[in-house]
């Protein structure tokens, strides 16, 4: 743009000079007319061959700013077109360690469930031991047969297992059907023994 408008104001200033020597010329006697016609003549070829190579320099200067401008244009797409790639891969590679992050947390959320529910049941469980344990000691303590007999009681998993001594068989029976009444028993082991008999004096 400022090319061209340059171009223009050189005609513009060329015809300016032109005039002025028309001027000059009409005010000459005619010997002198034709000399200054002559040099009229020259002044428009001149001038006809400076308007031509400016803008045969003002098309070449065009020329190459569209050259240019369709260079960086280029250049700006190829730019353009290398960011969106980039920016995808970004967005895609976010993506992925998001989706591991979520498996990752799920995984552990799992592990950690597990690992509540398996303490739980534990807990439960000894719980329950502990109960049945209880239990079953305060039935031997207030039973009038069984309360001075030594009997250890132990509960895994509702298992009963005895151990101690007793006077006699029937005690050991009477021991066994008083545990398999408590509540949770799953069974009874009898490591019960019976007291040999002393002989009475006579």
């Amino acid at each position: 743009m400022k090319i061209i408008k340059r171009h223009v104001q050189k005609k513009l200033s060329i015809l300016g000079y032109l005039f002025v020597a028309l001027g000059i010329t009409a005010c000459q006697p005619d010997g002198q007319a034709e000399k200054a016609g002559q040099k009229i003549d020259k002044a428009v070829d001149t001038t006809g061959q400076a308007i031509e190579q400016t803008a045969d320099k003002a098309g070449q200067q065009l020329g190459a700013a569209k050259d240019s401008v369709a260079q960086q244009a280029e250049t700006t797409g190829e730019y353009l077109d290398q960011s969106a790639q980039n920016a995808k891969a970004a967005l895609d590679e976010a993506g992925t360690q998001i989706d591991q992050a979520i498996g990752k947390t799920e995984k552990q959320m799992a592990v950690a469930k597990d690992s509540v529910t398996d303490t739980a049941n534990a807990t439960g469980g000894y719980l329950d031991d502990a109960m049945i344990s209880a239990k079953i000691k305060t039935k031997l303590l207030s039973d009038d047969f069984l309360k001075l007999a030594p009997i250890e009681v132990t509960a895994v998993n509702g298992v009963v297992t005895l151990r101690g001594t007793v006077d006699s068989e029937q005690l050991v029976g009477r021991a066994i059907g008083l545990v398999n009444s408590q509540e949770h028993v799953k069974s009874v082991q009898s490591e019960l023994l019976v007291k040999p008999s002393v002989p009475s004096k006579q």
